[in-house]
């Protein structure tokens, strides 16, 4: 089955020429099938890209997928036309009597800031909140998990030496659980914060299990007991030339920031970069989808 989206959404051309299954509104209507209901709170700038990352991911599993993306009102995004945030996107209370399956919130460039200065973090609480009866699992990127494990648990976030950036090799801890199952018990995925938590923290936590982790990059996914709060500090999403991008934007502004790690051949920016987290990344997302939203969601979103 293909994933549903608006056929003037940028990303649905995009993804058809990658000959991943893509289907129109209208055609996904004519279907007797219940399509699993996945939100997407898009907290990144570059929204364009963010939704076809994401959806890209979201398309690879035999389900019906109908998404509905939404970003915050209390901020305004600014590199974003306005037309394709008015065509595509919806705030939160227009979704606020509704029930979703499942909700992905991105992360966000606003590490530097506490949480409680961010300009939507009054918003981002109550969607938090929000989800807790209206949403089966949450699938938290970045930004968002850290701000989610704060929100929740009170866990802080602590400022690294450096910015970490690059591809990382990463251990899976608890292979026999849903979210990892079929991983390599080693396997590699980029991020790009300048933020983390302490591992110890999230030990402490009663409620929470470590599923993957590295020496350089502390915890990268970790659980609730109950799988309905899924955190990924990295960008599993990201596409081949991502962080390439973002190292020239940050050179050409005199930022005069570290080569990312691990990820240019021979560490020379001049090179094409390698995409080797590619099969990691459909393999979580299609986990999290099937083990925990499909397999675990009433079929009347109301009993959520």
């Amino acid at each position: 089955m293909p994933i549903r989206i608006p056929d003037a959404l940028p990303a649905f051309g995009v993804l058809e020429n990658e000959n991943i299954f893509v289907m129109d509104e209208h055609r996904a209507d004519t279907q007797d099938i219940r399509p699993l209901k996945i939100a997407i709170l898009n907290l990144m700038p570059t929204k364009i890209v963010t939704e076809t990352q994401l959806l890209r991911l979201l398309s690879n599993t035999p389900l019906q997928v109908e998404i509905t993306l939404l970003k915050t009102q209390s901020y305004t995004p600014t590199h974003t036309p306005q037309e394709h945030l008015e065509s595509f996107y919806r705030n939160f209370d227009d979704v606020k009597n509704q029930k979703f399956d499942g909700l992905i919130i991105t992360g966000a460039p606003i590490e530097d800031k506490k949480y409680e200065d961010v300009a939507y973090w009054e918003e981002i609480c109550r969607i938090f909140e929000w989800s807790n009866k209206n949403v089966y699992s949450c699938f938290y990127i970045c930004w968002a998990a850290l701000a989610a494990m704060y929100h929740y648990y009170g866990i802080q976030k602590y400022e690294f030496p450096e910015k970490l950036s690059g591809v990382f090799r990463h251990k899976v801890k608890m292979p026999a659980h849903p979210v990892v199952r079929g991983f390599d018990q080693y396997f590699y995925a980029p991020h790009s914060r300048h933020y983390g938590v302490k591992t110890e923290d999230i030990k402490a936590c009663e409620d929470l299990d470590i599923l993957a982790s590295s020496e350089k990059t502390g915890v990268y996914i970790a659980s609730s007991k109950d799988m309905r709060r899924i955190y990924v500090t990295g960008h599993s999403e990201y596409d081949h030339d991502t962080l390439k991008n973002e190292y020239f934007r940050d050179f050409a502004k005199g930022m005069n920031p570290n080569v990312p790690e691990n990820y240019f051949p021979y560490d020379d920016p001049e090179r094409e970069p390698v995409n080797v987290w590619r099969s990691h990344a459909h393999l979580l997302y299609s986990n999290w989808l099937n083990y925990v939203v499909y397999q675990k969601t009433p079929y009347d979103l109301g009993a959520i």
